[in-house]
């Protein structure tokens, strides 16, 4: 079974995200095409280290922390990585936590502030 490789091209498509994106993604040293010539191809390893990327970055993590997750699993192997994450997971969970509990009083001070004007309208 052939190994797949995407273009640059294929690859911005096929994740969504802009050429700019990709090649700062380069440049930051998170992923690292095969090279021929001009033409950036995207192996196997690449397209994993996008879907976490952007998993990540759905997540709320910084692109950094994301690089210094990723070279765990370089440096480190699998279960280090995986116990990081954990760290990072949980972590991730309590800031999670508090800006939802942050959000939620926000609304409850606007929705009051808007039935009381709402009141006021009425009278």
């Amino acid at each position: 079974m052939a190994e797949t490789r995407l273009s640059f091209k294929e690859m911005c498509a096929k994740f969504d995200v802009t050429p700019r994106t990709l090649r700062y993604y380069e440049y930051i040293e998170i992923l690292a095409p095969e090279r021929d010539g001009r033409a950036r191809w995207y192996g196997p390893r690449e397209i994993a280290r996008m879907t976490l990327i952007l998993r990540g970055r759905r997540f709320g993590f910084s692109l950094e922390e994301i690089r210094q997750w990723l070279l765990i699993y370089e440096k480190e192997g699998t279960d280090a990585q995986m116990r990081a994450w954990v760290a990072l997971a949980d972590r991730q969970l309590t800031e999670l936590a508090e800006q939802r509990r942050q959000i939620e009083a926000v609304i409850d001070e606007l929705r009051g502030l808007r039935d009381e004007t709402a009141r006021s309208i009425d009278d």
